[in-house]
């Protein structure tokens, strides 16, 4: 059995540790940075490959205790890095560190570098050379107080590319990110699911991507492929049959809408460069004059804030007017709001069933669940809304519009 670790945003370890669990993970444990599990390689395949919320998968290949960075290089040195791979690969030190005695980061990750090369030089005679951007191989150290621990990369890029070109808006969010939140928010496919605030569409691709059963590494390459213990005849078989289990491509009950063209463009381009251009309804819209497309489903959007809009104004005349939208329109519906502003649920008048704390970046974010049931979830003392749940508006017929490319 081998150890690993998953790192993912912060918030998102449960239901990250769900899904590890769910392909076969064992003796998983979570913390606020992400899950550490155990299995074998080919355990770690399957996890590249069908995790929407990692944000990497990575091999434990050494765990230490260390007083200084001497013991640090002598503990690297030993390792058998020309069995991991061949001295051509290009390699990159990362590192991390909570609470050590170090006095110099920089130079401790400097003697774990020195310490894989002169391994290379002690075993043939050469070393592999170091590069900053687009390395082969990533070796990235983890120190606290008192231990080192040591892990191979074999994701390579993050996770969160899934290998298709991304058209982003002004505030881009993690696909493993949207991916999380959908998980929260227990959407499953077959609901109806929208986004009335979609920007780049990164919620309906995640969404579409679920219900279509698409694994969301099937299209890139991964790090381990260059390792000289891969097993390519395991990959192949996982990769194919990963393949054979998506679902043919339809149209789903799946909305976005934008109030401005261009997002619809990033919006659309996005949906076209995974494959997904016929699978989601696309419409130009305000959000606050739309009206539910089905009688029950799950809304789940990035309203702007403050890092976004930078209009507290703004904000404050929208709030009250989403509120008052769910409760005229939305009856039946779950809604869930992803924002960084605590203005968001004492402006919509509404009393959120859930909060969950969460991060985009560096900036604290929450996720407001809100459950719509005709009458309920006031704040504000007005009378109860009469509406039976879907009743309340007629849907809407979206459109899928022929955007600009």
């Amino acid at each position: 059995m081998e150890k690993f670790f998953a790192p993912c945003p912060r918030g998102l370890s449960a239901p990250l540790a769900q899904e590890l669990a769910a392909l076969g993970a064992q003796n998983i444990k979570a913390d606020d940075s992400g899950v550490a599990f155990e299995g074998e390689l080919t355990d770690a395949y399957r996890a590249n490959l069908h995790s929407r919320i990692a944000s990497r998968i990575l091999w434990q290949v050494a765990h230490f205790a260390y007083d200084n960075e001497h013991q640090i290089y002598d503990a690297v040195m030993l390792l058998p890095w020309p069995q991991r791979f061949d001295v051509t690969r290009t390699i990159k030190v990362e590192m991390n560190a909570q609470r050590s005695p170090l006095k110099s980061l920089d130079f401790t990750t400097l003697r774990i570098k020195d310490a894989v090369c002169d391994k290379f030089r002690e075993v043939i005679g050469s070393r592999p050379s170091v590069a900053t951007r687009e390395p082969d191989v990533r070796i990235h150290a983890f120190l606290n107080a008192t231990d080192a621990t040591i892990y191979l990369d074999l994701s390579g890029e993050p996770l969160f590319k899934r290998g298709s070109r991304e058209h982003t808006g002004v505030a881009p969010l993690k696909k493993n990110l949207a991916a999380g939140i959908i998980a929260l928010s227990g959407w499953q496919p077959g609901e109806a699911f929208l986004d009335p605030m979609c920007g780049s569409g990164t919620f309906l691709v995640e969404a579409a991507e679920i219900a279509l059963n698409i694994a969301p590494g099937s299209r890139r390459q991964f790090a381990f492929q260059k390792l000289k213990n891969f097993d390519s005849a395991a990959w192949s078989h996982m990769l194919t049959a990963a393949r054979d289990a998506e679902k043919p491509k339809t149209l789903l009950p799946i909305y976005g809408s934008d109030l401005y063209g261009f997002a619809l463009d990033d919006a659309h381009a996005n949906l076209l460069a995974n494959g997904l251009g016929d699978c989601v309804r696309l419409k130009q819209a305000n959000m606050l004059e739309i009206s539910a497309p089905e009688e029950t489903g799950v809304m789940v959007t990035n309203p702007p804030y403050g890092e976004r809009l930078g209009e507290t104004t703004e904000l404050t005349e929208l709030y009250p007017k989403l509120g008052d939208l769910l409760k005229q329109k939305f009856s039946g519906w779950r809604a869930y709001f992803f924002t960084g502003d605590t203005a968001l649920p004492k402006g919509v008048r509404l009393s959120a069933s859930k909060k969950t704390p969460l991060f985009n970046g560096k900036i604290e974010c929450r996720l407001y669940e809100y459950k719509i049931i005709a009458g309920s979830n006031r704040r504000d003392g007005a009378p109860p809304v009469s509406a039976t749940p879907g009743a309340s508006a007629s849907p809407a017929a979206p459109v899928v519009p022929t955007l600009k490319s």
